[in-house]
């Protein structure tokens, strides 16, 4: 089997790539080959395999030579991320909804239908004036984006759907949670502080929480996120339910339980390292997105939320020694 993970030097896209090869397996097929692409190469355990191979450049640079690979199995997580995208309206026309064509032209263009898993976003979700967010999103929800990001990953997932239905590609679309607790240093997603009021007081660091203590977030483990990206590969066509996306288990928490789980895990100097700075903007994005949901194709698919922050925390702790 020769699979493409796009994003391949990201965080997930890494972490995938570490779970696919020590398993060696996906879909009930050996793993001969995995190529990652991304804008810079990955780290040097993953360059080291054998069964890897690495593609430097953007995906819509790279779109048409990787159609012309003729993969099995793609996971497309490469994206510019939700206050990217509001900052810079271009950037994200073309890191997301250019290069998504792209990606899928080049691989309708090859013809061999491969197994294709999108990687979209809960920011499809939105309160709209005509159609306000209802409490908990349901299967049935309809998405109603108040982001360019969340408008690009809708526009994508509605393409990954069409050439499905077309016979291009076998594609499956997963609406991510927010991941927390992700490592290394803030990016430029609107969500970053979930992480961030973590990482940094357990290294010892300031961290700043531009959001009410009360406000309620969408959250999974990045390890339970990787196996729900696995499980939506793994699932057949009926199984899976359709073309329209499904979201991943979400684990609802408030800002305020987060800290709870940091002074538990890291004690109280920990906790005070944490100051709120209010940021109207950050708070407009996240306080849009919706915290609660309730899927019954997802429990259908076996998948679950972690089962409190607290362990996620203790996740992160372990991994980071």
């Amino acid at each position: 089997m020769k699979l493409l993970i796009t994003g391949g030097a990201g965080f997930l896209g890494a972490r995938l790539a570490r779970r696919l090869l020590a398993s060696g397996v996906l879909d009930g097929r050996a793993i001969d080959r995995l190529v990652l692409a991304d804008l810079a190469a990955p780290a040097d355990d993953l360059r080291s395999d054998p069964r890897v191979e690495v593609r430097v450049g953007t995906v819509l640079a790279l779109a048409k030579a990787l159609g012309e690979e003729r993969f099995d199995g793609v996971f497309h997580l490469a994206s510019a991320v939700s206050s990217e995208c509001e900052a810079n309206f271009e950037l994200g026309m073309q890191s997301n909804l250019d290069s998504t064509r792209a990606l899928l032209d080049a691989l309708r263009a090859a013809g061999n239908v491969p197994k294709l898993v999108f990687s979209s976003s809960v920011a499809v979700f939105g309160s709209d004036p005509a159609l306000p967010l209802p409490a908990v999103v349901r299967d049935d929800t309809l998405p109603t984006p108040q982001s360019s990001y969340g408008v690009q990953k809708f526009i994508c997932e509605q393409l990954v759907a069409d050439y499905t239905r077309k016979g291009f590609i076998d594609g499956r679309t997963a609406r991510l949670m927010t991941v927390s607790v992700r490592p290394g240093r803030p990016n430029g997603a609107a969500s970053s502080f979930l992480s961030g009021i973590i990482r940094e007081p357990l290294a010892g660091l300031e961290a700043v929480c531009p959001v009410s203590p009360e406000t309620e977030v969408a959250l999974a483990s990045p390890a339970n996120t990787v196996a729900g990206l696995i499980a939506v590969f793994e699932a057949g066509r009926d199984a899976f339910g359709g073309r329209t996306a499904l979201s991943l288990p979400a684990l609802t928490v408030r800002v305020q339980d987060m800290l709870d789980a940091l002074e538990k895990v890291g004690g109280s100097a920990a906790r005070a390292r944490v100051r709120f700075v209010p940021d109207p903007a950050i708070a407009r994005i996240v306080g849009g997105w919706p915290a609660r949901f309730e899927s019954r194709r997802t429990a259908a698919l076996g998948l679950t939320a972690d089962a409190n922050f607290e362990s996620i925390v203790e996740q992160y702790l372990r991994e980071s020694r």
